[in-house]
C-alpha cells in the first residue's frame, strides 16, 4: 500500500502537511477513530511541531479529526450516524452541482465526458478497489465541472470521507451489481439534460451507498429521530 507519510520532498507548509494527511486518511493508513500521535508524525514527516499543530488544527476545522480532552486528537469515526450525515452532505453538493451544469453550462459536454469516465468502470468491473477510484473520480468531475469553487472545496471533504468507507462498502458489492450501468444513467440523465431524472437518479446512488453501508435505508427527510445513533470512540 502506498504511505503518505513519509518527509516531504519540498519545504514544510502547513498545507502540504495538511494535504498529506488528507490523503493518509483517506486511503486507510490512518483508520477511522485511530489516535494522531503529534510526536510520531513530525518524525515520520521530518517538521517542526508548529507547522505540524497548524496543518493538523486545519483537518480539525474540516472536521476529518477530532480533538477530545485529555487524550489527543483522533480520527473521526464513520459509524452509522456519521455515514448518513456525510452522504447527506454529498447528496446537497451534487445535486446543487448538477442543477449548475444543467442551467448554466454546457450539460452536453459533461455528460459524454461523464460517461467516458464511466465506461472506464466496465473492464474493471470486478474489481470493487478500481471501480471505487472511478467512481470517485466520476463524483469529483461532476462537482468540478459545476464551476462553483465553495462546492469543490466543500465536496473534497465529504470525498475523503468516502474514501474512508470505501473498503467496508466494496464487500457490499457481488459481481452481480453493476455500478457502471448505475454512473452510465446519470451521465446520460445529463448529457440530455433531464433534470427531475439527474435529480432522481443521484439521490437514490447516495441512498443506495447508505444502505449497504449501514445496513438500513435512510431516515426520511425531516425526521432525524429515525437515525440510530452509534456512540463512537
Amino acid at each position: 500500500m502506498t504511505s503518505y507519510i513519509g518527509p516531504l520532498a519540498q519545504e514544510s507548509t502547513p498545507s502540504i502537511i495538511a494535504d498529506k494527511l488528507r490523503k493518509a486518511i483517506g486511503h486507510g493508513e490512518f483508520k477511522p477513530g485511530s489516535q494522531v500521535v503529534e510526536a510520531d508524525l513530525a518524525r515520520k514527516l521530518g517538521v517542526s511541531r508548529g507547522p505540524l499543530r497548524e496543518g493538523m488544527q486545519r483537518l480539525t476545522q474540516e472536521g476529518l479529526l477530532v480533538s477530545i480532552r485529555n487524550r489527543g486528537l483522533f480520527v473521526i469515526d464513520m459509524t452509522p450516524r456519521e455515514i448518513r450525515d456525510m452522504y447527506c452532505a454529498r447528496e446537497a453538493i451534487e445535486r446543487a452541482a448538477a442543477l449548475l451544469i444543467l442551467r448554466d453550462g454546457d450539460f452536453e459536454s459533461v455528460g459524454l465526458d461523464l460517461h467516458a469516465i464511466a465506461e472506464r468502470m466496465k473492464p474493471v468491473r470486478h474489481d470493487p478497489a478500481a471501480v471505487g477510484e472511478i467512481d470517485i473520480a466520476f463524483h469529483e468531475f461532476l462537482v468540478q465541472a459545476s464551476g462553483s469553487p465553495r462546492l469543490v472545496r466543500m465536496h473534497r471533504t465529504q470525498i475523503i470521507e468516502t474514501r474512508m468507507c470505501i473498503h467496508a462498502l466494496e464487500s457490499t458489492y457481488t459481481a452481480a451489481d453493476n455500478r457502471y450501468l448505475e454512473h452510465r444513467r446519470i451521465a446520460a440523465a445529463i448529457r440530455d439534460c433531464e433534470v427531475e431524472r439527474v435529480d432522481e437518479l443521484l439521490s437514490d446512488h447516495m441512498d443506495d451507498a447508505i444502505q449497504r453501508l449501514t445496513g438500513k435505508s435512510p431516515a426520511p427527510a425531516g425526521n432525524p429521530t429515525a437515525q440510530a445513533t452509534t456512540p463512537g470512540k
